[in-house]
Parts: C-alpha cells; structure tokens; sequence
C-alpha cells in the first residue's frame, strides 16, 4: 500500500514491480543481479484516482504511459535492488502528487496604453531607419 495523500491510497494490485538486470559499470554484480525495478501502476484502472488527475497524469507521464492506460517507472540508479524499489515508489507518488494540483487558470489581461505607445514608437522608429537603406540617389 502506497500513501499519496490523505484521500489517496494506492493499492497492492494496481502496481506490479519487475526486477531487471540493471545496464552500466558494476563488474560480475551486473550479470548476475538484476538491481533495476520496472514499476507498472495501472493508472487507468485505478478507483482510487479521479477522472481528472487521470488525465493529468497522462499528460505528465508522457512517454512511459502505455496505450492499456499504465505507467512504467525504470530505476536502475543504484546497486541495491530494495533502494531502486524505494526510488521507483517515491517517483510515482511524486507524479501523482504533481496531477493532483489543478493548474491554476490564466486571466487574460489587456495591454497598457503606454505599452501600446512605446510598441507602435519603436515600429516607427525601426521603420525609420529601414527607409534610410535605401540606395542612395544621385542629384546632379
């Protein structure tokens, strides 16, 4: 059981933990043990997670969300499998927690009228010295 916040708990059964040979530098260790976790929570079969921080959740997972609607986390930071296990865990509560705040909604605002002064002068003036590029004439 993963506590996510006072209302949300993840259950047992929706996270299932696969332990892999971990890639990188370690020796005989590396062959041998297999230290990495791939975490696996069934985000859209969750009851405990509502609709909208569902999608949230989606969004931010980007690329580790799969098409049945599950996030898979891959820790192969350390040589310890249970600390990989303890980082898999913290990461996930840390994604869900990040799509449980509701963006907070833009209010559009209309610009100054000094700052539309100042933007129209600077057009002039950039307009200005473009017209003075100009080939130069001959008076004669």
């Amino acid at each position: 059981m993963l506590q996510i916040s006072e209302t949300i708990t993840l259950q047992d059964w929706e996270m299932t933990e696969t332990f892999i040979r971990s890639s990188g530098p370690g020796g005989q260790n590396v062959n041998k043990v297999s230290t990495a976790v791939e975490l696996r929570f069934e985000a859209a079969r969750s009851p405990n997670l509502p609709e909208p921080v569902k999608a949230r959740l989606k969004r931010l997972a980007g690329r580790r969300w799969t098409k049945d609607g599950a996030l898979i986390l891959q820790v192969d930071e350390t040589r310890s499998q249970a600390r990989n296990r303890e980082i898999a865990r913290e990461r996930l509560a840390t994604l869900i927690r990040d799509a449980l705040k509701r963006p907070t909604r833009r209010i559009p605002t209309k610009p100054t009228l000094g700052s539309k002064r100042r933007r129209l002068d600077a057009k002039t003036q950039r307009g200005q010295v473009k017209a003075l590029r100009g080939r130069v004439q001959d008076r004669e």
